[in-house]
Order: structure tokens, then sequence, then C-alpha cells
């Protein structure tokens, strides 16, 4: 649900990039997973946040200076799917994109959508083909007359790119 940015302050404060529209899913003294970048991850309980600038001011359990807070800088938050309001049809949160297999509507194969960039107009597909000797990138932009399909169930989805791309 979000990306810790840094430490705030000497006592443990992270700065988090969320990804959520409400701080509401994120609830005082309820659990969170914390993805490091090393691959590792840590549950922490959630002690306060507080809207800072266009981000957020956290703190965890267990993070009690800015030593501890600089280790998670770079993490990534998740919290539990089955607090996740539902959403609208064909729309999707952006870990249930992860991992598509994307085709062209002619089959051409693109690779798998593996990164979501946010933009102001659209949401933008990282799409690569990765094969021993070189990784092909494709940026897919997120519009309903480009993203023709999402089969969540078969994890694959269609597109019928722009020229040029």
């Amino acid at each position: 649900m979000g990306r810790v940015t840094g430490s705030h302050g000497l006592r443990g404060m992270l700065k988090v990039r969320s990804f959520a529209e409400s701080t509401d899913l994120y609830r005082e003294g309820e659990r969170i997973l914390v993805a490091l970048p090393d691959g590792s991850e840590k549950p922490f309980t959630l002690r306060s946040v507080s809207p800072h600038g266009r981000g957020l001011l956290m703190r965890l359990g267990a993070v009690d200076d800015r030593r501890q807070a600089d280790r998670l800088s770079g993490a990534t938050l998740f919290v539990d799917k089955s607090r996740l309001p539902a959403l609208a049809q064909d729309t999707y949160y952006w870990f249930e994109l992860k991992g598509l297999r994307v085709r062209t509507t002619t089959g051409l194969w693109l690779g798998v959508l593996e990164e979501v960039i946010p933009t102001p107009a659209n949401d933008v597909y990282v799409v690569r083909d990765r094969t021993p000797n070189q990784t092909r990138e494709v940026l897919i932009p997120a519009v309903a007359s480009v993203v023709l399909a999402v089969d969540l169930d078969g994890r694959t989805m269609v597109v019928d790119p722009p020229d040029g791309l």
C-alpha cells in the first residue's frame, strides 16, 4: 500500500509514499507487512499515521530511532487483502496486475507486466520480456482503448498498442 521513502526526525518516524487513495486503510494497532529491498519480510504493528506533505508520516512498533527507520528505507508496505475495499468492474489493484502475461490482439508476446507507474493522466504498465541475453521493455498506457482484456484467473492481458509502441 506504500513505499518507505526515508526517515523523519530522530525517533523512528518513517516518510511513506502511499499508493492508497485514502489513509483509512492504515489503522493504528493493526499489523502491516514490510517487504525490505533485500527480499526479506517482517510484520509490524502500526502505531501512528498522519498526512505529511504529499505523503504520510508513519510510526511502526519496534522502530524507535532514526537508525532503525533508515534500515526500512525503500521497503514496501502491505496490508491484508481482506481489508481492501471492493472495486468497480474493470478496475484492478496493482498487485493483481503484476505478473500478468501480456499479448497484443494479433497474439504477439510482449512480456510480463512487472510494474505500474502512476502518472497524472493515467497509469502506465511496464511490460518486460526477459531472455537470457537481453530484456525488452514496453510501456503500455492503462487506458480502455489500449488495454482490451484483463483475465485475472488466466493471468493474461490483451492490448492493442498505439502505432510506434
